[in-house]
């Protein structure tokens, strides 16, 4: 580690550059803006180049700057847990595992997935639910151990991710008994007769589903779009359409929210990825998730 080099003087970049200038930095930080510039110029001279520069009355950051940006925003996320990783290690018993859930993933799915760590005595799960690449953007900063996804990532060397897939499933279309028998009738083209309800494109299994339909020559009545699929499957429960949805999760549909299997479209499969970082030590209950992936058994 160079000598020259000092954390304190990152700091107050950092802050500089999420405040979008030097004076709101030293509001933020209660300081004078002149010792927050000095701070930053030493930054400078220690590291050789320049990280800031103006354009008119405004404080950008230069290339360089850019990438420094991008250094210590991993660097401070990390400082953030360090307390509370390191209090968990103390006590030698909180094995925690920090996931990122894909908003358009099935609960029910998610929980079938994560079923080979559940049994661990001392877990700590700590799920959270969002938009695919905002999760992704959390992994690259090391704030999650890895996301559970219906995607793989897509290539990116800066973000240096691995995805593999954990399983797989056949789509079935349910319906509200209301709507049973005429969506069984000369299905799958009774789907342009009854409404029908369907994730929003931001889901990957919208798009199968779409390119199903059109094979098949189907425009469908469509009655409603949803981001979540909780909340899918419970507008499907109401009676206001026809839903798709994995087969492996067919009897719990069934049983909760009353929904009847019309049909199936064997063509269109849900999957399902986990995506961790490539430039971690391997968390021990990532490695088992993998392992149970590679069976096949995780969504049957």
């Amino acid at each position: 580690m160079s000598q020259s080099f000092n954390y304190r003087h990152l700091f107050y970049f950092w802050v500089v550059a999420k405040e979008g200038g030097i004076a709101r930095a030293a509001e933020r930080l209660d300081m004078a803006v002149q010792t927050i510039s000095a701070q930053v110029r030493e930054l400078e001279k220690s590291l050789g180049v320049s990280l800031l520069r103006t354009e008119g009355r405004n404080l950008v950051l230069t290339d360089a700057g850019v990438a420094a940006l991008h250094e210590a925003d991993h660097i401070f996320a990390l400082g953030e847990l360090l307390p509370v990783r390191v209090r968990e290690a103390a006590t030698g018993q909180t094995l925690r595992l920090n996931l990122g859930i894909s908003d358009g993933i099935a609960k029910l799915a998610v929980h079938r997935l994560l079923t080979p760590v559940l049994d661990e005595p001392h877990l700590r799960l700590l799920c959270h639910e969002g938009e695919f690449q905002p999760l992704l953007g959390e992994l690259a900063l090391h704030k999650l151990d890895a996301v559970l996804a219906d995607r793989a990532a897509p290539p990116n060397p800066a973000l240096r991710t691995t995805s593999q897939l954990l399983g797989t499933s056949a789509i079935a279309w349910y319906a509200p008994p209301l709507w049973a028998d005429a969506a069984t009738n000369n299905f799958p083209h009774s789907l342009a007769v009854v409404p029908v309800l369907l994730p929003t494109d931001h889901a990957a299994m919208r798009a199968r589903i779409d390119h199903w339909l059109e094979r098949e020559r189907i425009r469908p009545r469509i009655a409603g779009e949803f981001e979540d699929s909780a909340l899918l499957s419970t507008f499907a429960a109401t009676g206001m359409g026809v839903m798709p949805a994995p087969v492996s999760l067919g009897e719990h549909l069934a049983q909760t929210h009353g929904l009847v299997q019309v049909g199936t479209a064997p063509d269109v499969q849900e999957q399902f990825h986990l995506i961790y970082s490539a430039r971690k030590v391997m968390h021990p209950l990532l490695v088992r998730l993998l392992e149970a992936g590679k069976s096949e058994t995780l969504l049957n």
